[in-house]
């Protein structure tokens, strides 16, 4: 005998459903976000660079420090985006990145890939950011090839 429709269970019918997260929220997320690194770079960077400096009699050079920059914010968001799905600017926009295949939580090597993506992406002519207009999923193109998505948190006070 069939099982009745109710009984039926199906891989889509368990999925939550999830909202993807709108351009501007991602965009005043990263405009928040970068105001919150200049504190962060503030003490791991240039702190640990002034002291460098006067106690060497000079500063390191340019790819010292660009390696330093790029690590610290490395750090940074790969830890947050492993650890709790989002950076503290992502919580406050209740925004969310997750494995796009199946929405768990981002494992530390994607975590780092998409961050590694990111760059590129981003730093050519900002055709990261121009992506989303494009994307059937308004996704970043660092989110598409790594394979992770935002999506939108729902709002706790209407829970």
């Amino acid at each position: 005998m069939k099982n009745p429709p109710a009984a039926q269970t199906s891989a889509a019918a368990e999925r939550p459903v999830v909202e993807f997260a709108g351009m501007r929220r991602r965009l005043a997320s990263m405009l928040y976000e970068s105001l919150l690194l200049l504190g962060v770079q503030g003490l791991f960077y240039m702190v640990p660079n002034v002291l460098m400096g006067m106690a060497l009699g000079g500063i390191p050079g340019p790819v010292i420090q660009l390696l330093h920059f790029v690590s610290i914010l490395g750090a940074y968001f790969v830890w947050y985006w492993h650890r709790h799905g989002a950076t503290l600017a992502m919580q406050t926009w209740r925004l969310k990145v997750v494995d796009a295949r199946d929405g768990r939580p981002l494992t530390v090597g994607r975590a780092a890939l998409r961050y590694a993506l990111a760059w590129p992406s981003l730093c050519c002519f900002g055709v990261g950011l121009l992506w989303p207009l494009f994307d059937r999923d308004r996704q970043f193109l660092h989110d598409r090839l790594a394979g992770t998505c935002i999506v939108r948190m729902p709002d706790a006070r209407k829970a």
